[in-house]
């Protein structure tokens, strides 16, 4: 590959023109490199200079006119720089060493050689040269060009030391490996396995950064594979690791809701990018190991799985660090529901019961018709077929009760407010009743989903229970 050709771009000549004339050798690094072997897009850009990185962005600021785009870190040593669409982070060369209770290392300035032996993984330790009389050429110390060669993982130095000192390196590793489908090298592999305990130092909000970027992966599954083989699930997500392995009583057993969970957030991530939705495959049987019970004579039951994990969510969340906001909810709504469609598809789809789902799903019955759909991961191709036959008239019958009822997001025709006017009445129990049963006959069809018939029916509903309206009072 002929580099050169690949940074023939005017900003890096120009940075490069910039650098020799503070006398400073500069280079392209990390990630950005790595992705031009990869043949990935990339707009975010590091370099490392042997000096100062913050006089580096400086001078080139001023020679673009972009001083107003320049923000500098003193306390780190880094400045970025916003041009056009890239964002550019300049850095001196350094090297690091670390105390045993924290990821912040004590930095030191340092050569291009030390810059690159603090890097986390040899594909990452790449560097191309942009002074004039070396420009494009690689720097490539520790067979990073071989390993990307060979798709491997790999850490530039003794992998123990590694990721002892960044424990968040570990989950760096599983997470390209899954973004690149690439292999983690055995001895690196068996180093996150010795070091797992280590990630108790890092922030729980630098562990959902990662586990993110797995989840957005091509194929999400491989990064979770992964980390429960290195023990480190067990740690940061002790529900997820509880749903593997099966249990055998009277010669029956069930299926193993891990890797069953794995096929599912697979089969979803085939389907949607939707990231809150993959979340929700995740977490769609997690209090499958609580609710897990042997009935003689019956098998396996996992009875209210579906509400007890909704109930967990919340506190998983709080644990982790996800947001406690409208996505959560979303989750909680997900694994509260993907039961319902099976129910549908186990009995005759009624009217009534798909107007109760649409009324509980709202807007999100397509994502949650996809979650159901993904849970098929029957090894039987028969059953696969049955099942996603029946599924798509669910699917017919929700388009045509939508149409005709409007169930949708329902609103009801007859408001509480309005029946406390009719009535006389203050907020209380027995207007909540009055709206639930006007509510119940519409979901039921009953009556249709409009005012004169709702209005009627408060009235009729109303009388049975001694209210008469004011005006005839």
């Amino acid at each position: 590959m002929n580099l050169k050709d690949k940074i023939d771009r005017q900003i890096f000549h120009t940075i490069g023109e910039v650098a020799d004339s503070i006398g400073q050798p500069c280079y392209i690094v990390g990630g950005y490199v790595r992705d031009i072997f990869l043949r990935r897009p990339s707009k975010d850009i590091d370099f490392v200079t042997v000096g100062s990185g913050i006089t580096l962005a400086e001078k080139l600021a001023e020679k673009l006119g972009l001083t107003s785009k320049l923000t500098v870190y003193h306390n780190f040593g880094t400045a970025q720089l916003r041009y056009r669409r890239l964002e550019l982070e300049f850095v001196g060369a350094r090297k690091e060493s670390y105390s045993h209770d924290s990821r912040k290392p004590i930095v030191e300035n340092g050569t291009l050689d030390d810059d690159q032996k603090r890097r986390d993984f040899t594909i990452n330790a790449l560097a191309i040269c942009l002074n004039a009389d070396q420009f494009g050429e690689l720097v490539d110390p520790f067979d990073g060009l071989k390993d990307m060669d060979a798709r491997i993982i790999r850490t530039p130095l003794d992998p123990d030391i590694t990721f002892s000192d960044d424990p968040l390196r570990m989950m760096r590793a599983i997470r390209f490996a899954t973004q690149l489908g690439f292999n983690i090298l055995p001895e690196t592999f068996e180093a996150i396995a010795r070091n797992r305990e280590r990630i108790a130092i890092i922030s729980k909000e630098r562990i959902v950064d990662e586990l993110g970027k797995i989840i957005r992966s091509k194929k999400p599954s491989r990064g979770f594979d992964l980390l429960e083989r290195c023990g480190l699930l067990r740690i940061i997500m002790p529900e997820m690791q509880a749903l593997k392995g099966t249990e055998v009583q009277e010669g029956r057993g069930h299926k193993d809701n891990f890797y069953h969970t794995l096929q599912v957030l697979d089969n979803v991530a085939e389907q949607s990018d939707n990231e809150w939705l993959r979340w929700a495959a995740v977490f769609h049987d997690i209090a499958k190991p609580v609710t897990k019970r042997y009935v003689p004579n019956i098998g396996w039951t996992f009875h209210n799985h579906n509400f007890i994990g909704k109930k967990m969510i919340p506190k998983i969340f709080n644990r982790m660090k996800f947001p406690q906001n409208e996505k959560m909810k979303f989750v909680q709504k997900m694994v509260e529901l993907h039961m319902r469609p099976i129910a549908l598809v186990e009995e005759e789809v009624t009217d009534s019961a798909v107007r109760r789902l649409l009324f509980d799903a709202g807007d999100d019955i397509d994502e949650l018709m996809l979650l159901c759909e993904a849970d098929i991961t029957s090894k039987s191709q028969e059953k696969v077929r049955r099942y996603l036959e029946n599924y798509r008239l669910v699917r017919r019958k929700l388009i045509e009760i939508e149409e005709k009822d409007r169930i949708r997001n329902f609103q009801p025709p007859v408001k509480g407010e309005e029946i406390m006017e009719v009535f006389g009445l203050e907020p209380s129990r027995v207007v909540g009743e009055i709206k639930e049963e006007l509510k119940n006959a519409i979901l039921d069809g009953v009556i249709p989903n409009e005012r004169e018939a709702a209005y009627e029916l408060m009235l009729k509903v109303a009388a049975s229970k001694g209210l008469t309206p004011k005006d005839k009072a």
